[in-house]
């Protein structure tokens, strides 16, 4: 069946003449519509350090010229000429943005920030506390205001917003911390004036001083904590023990190491695991055990059950024509108290050992690499179980320091045969 078809009478002038312009205002309303749009997208997809963004912006502008967007792009192409008369249009546009979207915090943030680089502080304020007005909720609008409120040495009013952004978001806390931590010269009391008591503020700053070295901070901040709320992440103990570690301060690190279960029983001024004992893992499993570096298929150490002085194990370590002049592959690193007399106590047994550069045990400080200490070369041959004893001094900058295998130089290329085995490793203070 045929649809009807529907006939307007447009005989009267007065009909004619609506239906001309409801089709004028239509056709007008999408070519506006269409020229904000192509406007607002150049503005958008456009970066500030491009080029032709400033030709970019006036394009855009021209085309909508009340797109917030596209007037913010021509202002901050203004703003970089960097002179009183580039500030004051910058701003007259970003006031112009206001005008057109006065309900969007993020002009008044614009705004504020306008006004304080034309010395204009008390129109800034207003500018962003307006912005804080306009979204009470958000972080950023706090976190400006804060940071012009220490620009303006305005101190309490600059701690009381921005205590609120350490609270309310994670990812504003650590600028909220780094910037206290340079703008007051690294003084710790300021920035934890900022930190509020929540278990996951506290862990953050624990994390903060560790990135940035400050040791005893960070172990501070960290054992305010409970041992449930420690628990809540347990990735941030080792990740702590590993920078703090990885920065050489290692009595610190050593501290998170034991509580994030890396070396339970490691401690200061001690040997971990002295007697191989206990199962030896590899480099990956500890920071302060025995670390065995097993590169080189003529190089073999392995825990040793049938030869040993004490207890029910050694170490053994076989060289198969190993010719390396560089050894350092049975190493432990000791966290130590600072300036003071250590000696260090172990047992060696050899058996066809053979080569003109034997292996000796070395101790070095491992925040400069020197030699502190160090034993005469293993015997060649085969002998029976001797105790080797090393007195060192650790120097006032020394925070830990390293027991391991070294060779004494026979030339680049010095082939070693034969077993040696280590047993009863002692520290002690002299």
């Amino acid at each position: 069946m045929n649809s009807p078809l529907i006939i307007l009478e447009t005989s009267s002038f007065a009909a004619r003449a609506t239906i001309i312009l409801t089709i004028v205002i239509a056709i007008l309303f999408v070519w506006f519509g269409v020229r904000w749009q192509i406007g607002n997208l150049f503005a958008e997809i456009t970066q500030v350090n491009q080029p032709d963004a400033r030709e970019i912006a006036e394009l855009a502008v021209g085309i909508s010229p009340s797109d917030p967007f596209a007037i913010w792009l021509l202002a901050s192409k203004e703003r970089e000429n960097f002179g009183t008369e580039s500030f004051e249009t910058s701003t007259r546009l970003i006031e112009n943005i206001v005008r057109i979207a006065p309900n969007d915090f993020r002009w008044w943030i614009e705004l504020g920030r306008a006004y304080e680089q034309t010395e204009r502080p008390a129109e800034a304020e207003r500018a962003l506390l307006r912005a804080v007005e306009l979204a009470p909720a958000y972080t950023f609008p706090r976190w400006q205001l804060g940071n012009f409120y220490l620009r303006q040495r305005r101190t309490d009013e600059a701690f009381a917003e921005l205590i609120k952004t350490t609270e309310k978001s994670s990812v504003y806390r650590e600028q909220v911390f780094a910037l206290a931590w340079d703008y007051f010269g690294k003084d710790p009391s300021m920035v934890e004036k900022l930190a509020g008591d929540a278990p996951d503020i506290r862990s953050s700053l624990a994390m903060f001083y560790a990135v940035r070295g400050a040791a005893a901070d960070a172990l501070r901040n960290w054992n305010l904590l409970s041992e449930e709320q420690k628990a809540a992440d347990p990735r941030l103990p080792r990740i702590m023990a590993q920078g703090l570690y990885d920065k050489l301060s290692f009595r610190e690190a050593l501290e998170f190491a034991k509580q994030a279960g890396i070396d339970p029983e490691a401690s200061i001024g001690a040997v971990s695991n002295g007697g191989f004992e206990k199962f030896l893992g590899s480099p990956d499993d500890t920071l302060f055990g025995w670390n065995v570096y097993r590169g080189d298929a003529r190089f073999e150490a392995s825990v040793d059950s049938g030869v040993k002085r004490e207890g029910a194990k050694s170490l053994k370590v076989t060289f198969k024509g190993y010719i390396k002049p560089e050894l350092h592959n049975v190493v432990q690193i000791i966290a130590v108290e600072s300036g003071t007399d250590y000696r260090l106590t172990f047992w060696v047994r050899t058996e066809n050992l053979r080569s003109g550069g034997p292996p000796i045990l070395q101790v070095t400080n491992m925040n400069d690499g020197a030699i502190l200490g160090a034993t005469e070369p293993f015997a060649n041959g085969t002998s029976d179980w001797e105790q080797k004893t090393i007195d060192f001094t650790v120097p006032a900058d020394c925070t830990g320091i390293s027991i391991r295998t070294a060779r004494t130089f026979c030339g680049g290329e010095c082939p070693i045969a034969g077993t040696f085995w280590y047993d009863d490793f002692a520290l002690s203070r002299r």
